[in-house]
């Protein structure tokens, strides 16, 4: 009886009986997943969620899936100490605008990837060589399944230096240099 206390007594209880400062059993449904080494990730979801919650939570979540629940419930319950307001929800703004901007970044450069395409077709079909932009392997000057603008290049060569593009593209620029000091507008 004394051997089973005295083992007992050696270990140490998980970070979240050690704050709520109770006796750590080994049915303790905190222990395997908030560590005595750990005690900062218990005192913020204890701090959000309350301790009562967080048991009640993971009591009705199955075993297998307990882990990822506590890492959500630390990353959240982290995000909220940061940031009371918003907590993850600013994060996920973040991201969503990063999101934003990339596309748009894409977007322009899909669009000058197609201007660059179509001028340089457009100079091979002004310097004779027959390449169509659409990807037929001859052109001649009364194919149907060109475009008109492009006949009229085949037809009548430009001389000028400076050419115009065969499509108007219009892009639009956005100024970025501000969208980290804008508060997080959500649409659903």
């Amino acid at each position: 009886m004394k051997e089973l206390a005295r083992k007992h007594s050696t270990v140490s209880p998980c970070a979240a009986c050690k704050l709520l400062r109770r006796r750590c059993t080994q049915d303790c449904i905190f222990a395997p997943h908030f560590p005595a080494d750990e005690p900062h990730k218990f005192a913020n979801v204890h701090k959000v969620f309350g301790a009562s919650n967080v048991s009640k939570l993971l009591q009705e979540i199955a075993v297998q899936h307990r882990g990822d629940a506590v890492s959500s419930l630390v990353y959240e319950a982290n995000a909220r100490v940061r940031d009371p307001v918003y907590g993850c929800v600013a994060a996920i703004s973040t991201l969503h605008r990063q999101i934003q901007a990339l596309q748009a970044q894409l977007a322009m450069a899909q669009a000058q990837m197609v201007h660059l395409r179509m001028s340089h077709a457009a100079s091979l079909a002004r310097a004779g060589l027959g390449h169509s932009p659409m990807g037929a392997g001859s052109t001649s000057t009364g194919s149907s399944s060109m475009s008109p603008t492009h006949n009229q290049l085949l037809e009548e060569p430009d001389t000028t230096v400076n050419a115009k593009p065969v499509f108007a593209l219009d892009m639009v620029a956005l100024d970025q240099t501000n969208l980290e000091s804008e508060p997080p507008i959500w649409s659903f």
